[in-house]
């Protein structure tokens, strides 16, 4: 075979191979949706910006250790993932917050809020400059829903929970909570029980989407 040849047919194999690699992403489905989350939704002022291809919803394949129904958050990778039976995940795309606030270790889900009122810290007040209470809505930075992670009986003050900002999924802002799009975070909290395990992985011990040991590859193309 010449050497033209040889580069063509592996070539040809690459594409083949990063075609049965590529993963599926699934459009929101808004079959969770409630009335009054329909309702609210459709009253946001945000700008409903599409996220990026690598942050949208996905079933994966998943070969981390979790037992089904556990949630994992990879922050390093910004990605959430609900394990599923039989070697499978949903993958989330999150924005989680800067290094210096962000927080770590295994908590249980402790509370569940839906279309939540957010309470700021005293240090969010004085950092960010907004006011001590505003009323759960379609504008609260706390989004449609708020699960609250709690370790050794205590609250962590560390949430998952929506976004006003879609446009900041897959990045690193400066709140330390985990946030997903509403209509992400609406489809987790319907899977999600109290007592719920939730691993936040520690720094550096995720996985980059192109160099999977997690659950990168995957994309079944499985509906949920």
């Amino acid at each position: 075979m010449s050497s033209l040849a040889s580069k063509l047919a592996l070539l040809a194999a690459g594409l083949m191979l990063a075609s049965c690699m590529q993963t599926t992403y699934e459009a929101a489905s808004d079959t969770a949706l409630k009335p009054r989350d329909k309702e609210l939704l459709a009253k946001v002022s945000y700008d409903k910006v599409p996220v990026s291809a690598p942050f949208r919803r996905a079933i994966v394949d998943y070969h981390r250790k979790e037992l089904p129904g556990s949630i994992v958050v990879d922050s390093d990778n910004h990605y959430l993932y609900y394990v599923l039976e039989g070697g499978k995940a949903i993958r989330y795309g999150i924005t989680v917050g800067e290094e210096a606030m962000a927080w770590s270790g295994i908590a249980k889900v402790g509370a569940m809020t839906e279309w939540p009122d957010w309470h700021p810290t005293k240090s969010e007040i004085s950092r960010l400059g907004v006011p001590t209470f505003v009323k759960g809505g379609p504008d609260n930075p706390m989004g449609s829903r708020a699960i609250y992670l709690y370790s050794g009986g205590k609250d962590t003050l560390f949430r998952i929970h929506g976004t006003n900002q879609p446009e900041y999924i897959g990045a690193s802002i400066s709140s330390g909570c985990i946030r997903m799009t509403n209509e992400d975070v609406i489809d987790l909290y319907g899977k999600v029980k109290m007592g719920t395990v939730v691993v936040v992985l520690d720094p550096k011990q995720g996985d980059s989407p192109f160099n999977s040991k997690m659950a990168l590859q995957g994309g079944g193309g499985g509906s949920f």
